[in-house]
């Protein structure tokens, strides 16, 4: 069984940061790639940005260097430091993790940025 928790969602004003944690645990054999992406009402999940094992990191275009996405291969957790937020990044946050043999998802943790 594996799980993968999600914390650190919110209510924030337009120009507020939050900072989303995830940790996986369980039968996990060595975590390549961890990620975050979210989903707005309405429209398709979509990729927020990846780090794997290496520290190799991809962000979505639309960051444009409000977020930083970080792990800690040790304890098989990753943050994401969201900056400047606005209030077309309201949506439900998830991570996903993927192993050479699995790929698991967690609940989702709600971002809503509202004044």
């Amino acid at each position: 069984q594996v799980y993968v928790v999600e914390s650190g969602g919110g209510l924030v004003q337009p120009g507020g940061s939050l900072r989303l944690s995830c940790a996986a645990s369980g039968s996990i054999s060595r975590i390549y790639v961890m990620g975050w992406y979210r989903q707005a009402p309405g429209k398709q999940r979509e990729l927020v940005a990846i780090i794997t094992t290496g520290g190799n990191i991809n962000y979505a275009d639309f960051v444009k260097g409000r977020f930083t996405i970080s792990r800690d291969n040790a304890k098989n957790t990753v943050n994401l430091q969201m900056n400047d937020l606005q209030s077309e990044d309201t949506a439900v946050y998830y991570c996903k993790i993927t192993t050479t043999t699995l790929q698991a998802w967690g609940q989702g943790t709600q971002v809503t940025v509202s004044s």
